[in-house]
């Protein structure tokens, strides 16, 4: 449908006649009559009651088809902008996807920063394997706790710790917050882990491995705020990611003394490179990795 009849009907309905509107959109008023009876034919309708005189009232239809071109009318305006903002490489609205943890303790509290020039964001909470695949099923920028694939642009934000968190009244707790705890010393204590498939799970088990540690007594949860709520309810110690919850205390987890390597996961920003706004998403990226450095710059 040709929107500059619909500018021409809108015209001549909130002007009451032909010759006011020809005067509002800049047209002679013989070619914008034509231009009216030639809607009506192409819509099968009666949009004007013509009685005598110039004035011009709607008909039924005429008032029932108003607001739909108003509305069309807007939605190509909308349209018209949307397209120049591509153009532009810019971005109104921006679809992230991270994990749950990642969401909570990193996403959100950037988010909190942003002000109203910046993108409306969505945020997706996906499992590690999914976060980005998802970059091919409508996200913008994906952050993830492994490296990207080589084909996406990439940053390294963090490098973030896995924690182990104990009750204040734990022996470890008097190691000071943070301090650390020694692979070895694991055995034989109850520990509250999460699913194989979480990252900082996969961390844990590569270093357990390489060290040659074995665990007695572990049980598996879902969620990270359900272990650090049992580990707070004493039923062990909780081995997350995740910002403290409930008054634990912090350990860092080491191997080879208080000295030895820090057990962590690293946190990547990853777009597409054919992205229309990756200029943009690429100063995010570095925003977050701002943000992050200055969030976690204590536990470094």
């Amino acid at each position: 449908m040709d929107l500059r009849l619909l500018r021409y009907f809108v015209a001549v309905a909130e002007t009451g006649s032909v010759s006011a509107a020809a005067r509002a959109v800049r047209v002679a008023q013989p070619s914008l009559s034509r231009q009216l009876s030639g809607l009506e034919r192409q819509l099968g309708l009666t949009l004007f009651d013509r009685g005598e005189g110039r004035r011009l009232s709607l008909s039924s239809a005429g008032r029932h088809f108003l607001p739909v071109a108003k509305e069309l009318l807007v939605r190509a305006e909308l349209a018209g902008r949307a397209a120049d903002a591509l153009r532009e490489g810019a971005l109104r609205d921006l679809t992230i996807s991270c994990p749950a943890t990642t969401l909570t303790d990193v996403i959100a509290p950037f988010l909190s920063t942003w002000g109203p020039d910046d993108p409306m964001p969505t945020v997706w909470a996906k499992l590690p394997a999914d976060i980005y695949p998802s970059l091919d099923a409508g996200a913008d920028l994906a952050v993830g706790t492994t490296a990207p694939p080589g084909s996406l642009a990439s940053l390294p934000l963090a490098s973030l710790p896995v924690w182990a968190y104990v009750r204040a009244d734990h022996p470890w707790a008097e190691r000071g917050s943070p301090g650390s705890v020694d692979l070895a010393e694991m055995t034989g204590e109850p520990l509250l882990l999460l699913s194989p498939e979480q990252h900082s799970r996969q961390a844990l088990d590569a270093a357990l491995l390489g060290a040659g540690v074995g665990l007695d007594a572990v049980t598996e949860l879902t969620t990270a705020e359900v272990a650090q709520a049992l580990a707070a309810a004493g039923r062990g110690v909780a081995i997350v990611s995740d910002d403290p919850r409930f008054g634990l205390v912090p350990l860092r987890i080491t191997q080879g003394g208080e000295r030895g390597a820090t057990l962590t996961i690293s946190l990547h920003a990853a777009w597409r490179r054919d992205h229309h706004a990756a200029g943009v998403l690429q100063d995010l990226a570095r925003r977050l990795n701002a943000f992050c450095e200055s969030r976690y710059e204590h536990v470094e």
